[in-house]
């Protein structure tokens, strides 16, 4: 019985890290509408497979612009990530790179 046990233990632990490795690149939880007066987009939480970068680019008429602002993130849950930038008239996008690919995008709309 001891045996059993001990198996399905490891078998427990073993998927719980096969899990972990599947952590989706996203970002989420994102604050919707931002601030157009201040120059920080709050992006919540970022999640990443391996470490990274969120770039924030202008974005107008669906054309990826000039970058304006960046921030690197680490392999994981990354909590509360707000990035400075530099203030622009227009609608921005993030854009989050896992060894040097993107893996997601979210529009950011600034009222």
């Amino acid at each position: 019985m001891f045996n059993s046990i001990t198996l399905a233990t490891a078998a427990i632990a073993a998927s719980a890290s096969i899990a972990s490795a599947d952590t989706p690149n996203n970002i989420s939880n994102f604050v919707m509408e931002q601030d157009n007066s201040g120059v920080q987009a709050e992006l919540e939480t970022v999640t990443a497979t391996s470490d990274g970068v969120v770039e924030i680019y202008t974005f107008h008429k669906a054309e990826l612009g000039a970058l304006i602002g960046s921030e690197q993130v680490q392999a994981g849950a990354n909590l509360d990530v707000d990035i400075n930038f530099t203030r622009t008239n227009t609608d921005a996008i993030a854009v989050l790179k896992v060894e040097g690919e993107t893996v997601d995008t979210q529009k950011l709309d600034f009222n």
